[in-house]
């Protein structure tokens, strides 16, 4: 197989994992009416179920994105699903919320696992000038994760409302299988730059990069994105069942096209960024201000969320906002990647760590409002204008473009 068709192989087995990573958590998203009724739970309580996910993804983010520095990327990564698919079966078998909280936590700690080691292969495979399109490839598995879920749930749901539990358990299967079919693909030689560094050398102290304007800039930007991305990622089909009164089968659908619009904007970000580069002779960096500028007018439309009821409006906006909310990654994941050659993995798992540590109590915050409130209108207006934040902070912060082979 040639090299150049090779690297796009390599890059759809990554777009699988994030396929199932989704996949949870859609499920918990597209089932959490059923889970809240089954487990008598309060907004805020189904909000301390998102808050445990995410404050376990932040320490797994730290974790294992030193583990991906110091141990082979080839064995690592399919250990991460081999933890997060045991703890996808498990949830299909809890009895109570203390103990669907402690599988919540088990899924996020090792689901975090998942973009560091995919950066790493990224970053082994891909050229500079082809990594946002190879991030906006990985990333876009979390869209068609998201359409294809809600659409399982249909065939699967029945009237009981225990029903949900199946769909964890493909959930944990599917993430077994996908280890098979990377010891098939994957070979020794593909990662060979994943490998920890052993010398010494320019580039290779991590702590100057942690006090530069880059970092922090590209920390900033990321709240601001993950604010957005996951307000509407779990909330979503509540607002749409509880806030504005659709039903399960329209929330369902409605999810879906909110889904397969991300996705949409997550490959036309790359899509546009390699058109910049390449049409207007623009650098990588520019290219990839100019997208996240372009996505994050598309996530401001939710500001017109709190004055549409249901209809056509309201669905635009909604799908206007997937397609911005998703299109931001591939911009932040090569940010990331310009910022070291050596330290991909510490990087990426730093900012993941910092993120879910800052994003995940807003889960609990926000339903609180809810229960307070009645309402999820103001919540789901300003997570769509947060990425302003990403803006501000390149500008501010970013004053030199980096130096690229």
């Amino acid at each position: 197989m040639p090299v150049i068709q090779r690297k796009w192989w390599i890059c759809g087995l990554l777009l699988l994992a994030t396929m199932i990573n989704y996949m949870d958590r859609q499920t918990m998203a597209n089932t959490a009416s059923r889970i809240t009724t089954e487990f008598s739970l309060s907004q805020a309580q189904y909000g301390h179920l998102e808050t445990g996910f995410g404050i376990a993804f932040a320490v797994g983010s730290l974790l294992f994105g030193f583990a991906a520095e110091k141990m082979s990327v080839r064995w690592l990564y399919p250990l991460i699903l081999l933890g997060w698919s045991l703890a996808a079966v498990a949830s299909a078998w809890t009895g109570t919320f203390g103990q669907l909280l402690v599988c919540r936590i088990v899924f996020g700690m090792f689901e975090a696992g998942h973009w560091p080691c995919a950066m790493k292969v990224t970053f082994a495979t891909l050229d500079t000038k082809d990594r946002t399109m190879g991030n906006s490839l990985v990333q876009s598995g979390a869209s068609i994760a998201s359409i294809i879920t809600p659409q399982l749930l249909k065939l699967m749901l029945t009237n009981d409302v225990a029903s949900w539990r199946g769909a964890f358990q493909i959930v944990g299967f599917a993430g077994m299988a996908w280890i098979v079919v990377w010891f098939v693909i994957i070979r020794k030689t593909d990662l060979h730059s994943t490998r920890p560094a052993t010398g010494e050398g320019p580039g290779l102290d991590l702590l100057p990069i942690l006090r530069s304007g880059r970092f922090w800039a590209i920390a900033m930007l990321i709240v601001g994105a993950q604010t957005c991305w996951h307000l509407f990622r779990v909330w979503l089909p509540k607002f749409l069942q509880e806030g504005r009164g659709y039903g399960e089968d329209e929330v369902r659908n409605l999810t879906s096209l909110y889904y397969i619009s991300s996705d949409v904007g997550c490959i036309l970000a790359g899509v546009f960024s390699l058109w910049l580069v390449r049409r207007f002779q623009q650098t990588t960096h520019m290219a990839k201000r100019r997208v996240y500028q372009v996505c994050t007018l598309l996530t401001c439309c939710a500001a017109f969320i709190p004055w549409l009821g249901r209809g056509a409006p309201l669905v635009i906006v909604i799908l206007l906002v997937g397609m911005g909310a998703l299109g931001l990654f591939p911009c932040y994941y090569s940010f990331v990647q310009d910022l070291s050659d050596h330290h991909v993995g510490r990087l990426t798992g730093l900012m993941s760590m910092w993120v879910w540590a800052v994003t995940s109590p807003m889960h609990s915050a926000f339903g609180a409002l809810i229960d307070r409130t009645h309402s999820f209108d103001m919540g789901m207006a300003c997570a769509g204008l947060a990425p302003l934040l990403g803006v501000a902070s390149l500008a501010l912060l970013w004053k030199e473009e980096p130096v690229t082979a």
